[in-house]
């Protein structure tokens, strides 16, 4: 059976809540002179504001995060989704502040720092960001517009 729909302020506290404690994304990137869609599973840490991600500075992902400066996250199951749509901003592991830096490893269960092969960190602004888990949710499934929560 399926559940009633949750209200909009409902959806933006339990996505608030995956964010705070799911561990890992699906992270789609694509190169800027059209090739094919990456997909990659990554881990991420939530800041309240912004998701922090890292991966090898040579991975496809790496280099179509720097050439286009744009990222779409799935996260959760098919049935109760996040799905977010962002910019980003790149750092070297140096750049990374120790707090942030533990902060995700500990998240995370790997630190990048501590690896031999270069990782870069992205720093992931949602721009939209949509929440649903059946049909009956696909009406309303906007949370976030242009960076601004549309519910507050």
């Amino acid at each position: 059976m399926t559940p009633p729909p949750r209200t909009a302020q409902q959806r933006k506290i339990d996505a608030l809540d995956r964010l705070a404690n799911d561990v890992d994304a699906w992270v789609a990137t694509a190169g800027p002179d059209g090739a094919a869609p990456y997909l990659v599973p990554l881990s991420f840490l939530w800041d309240g504001a912004t998701l922090l991600i890292s991966t090898p500075a040579a991975s496809p992902t790496s280099r179509n995060l720097q050439a286009t400066g744009k990222v779409r996250l799935g996260i959760g199951p098919t049935r109760d989704l996040l799905l977010i749509e962002g910019t980003v901003q790149t750092f070297e592991a140096g750049e990374i502040s120790d707090e942030t830096g533990d902060a995700f490893a500990a998240k995370t269960g790997f630190d990048p720092r501590r690896l031999s092969s270069p990782y870069l960190y992205f720093r992931i602004r949602p721009q939209r960001l949509q929440a649903w888990r059946e049909a009956n949710e696909l009406e309303g499934r906007d949370l976030m517009r242009d960076g601004r929560w549309t519910i507050s």
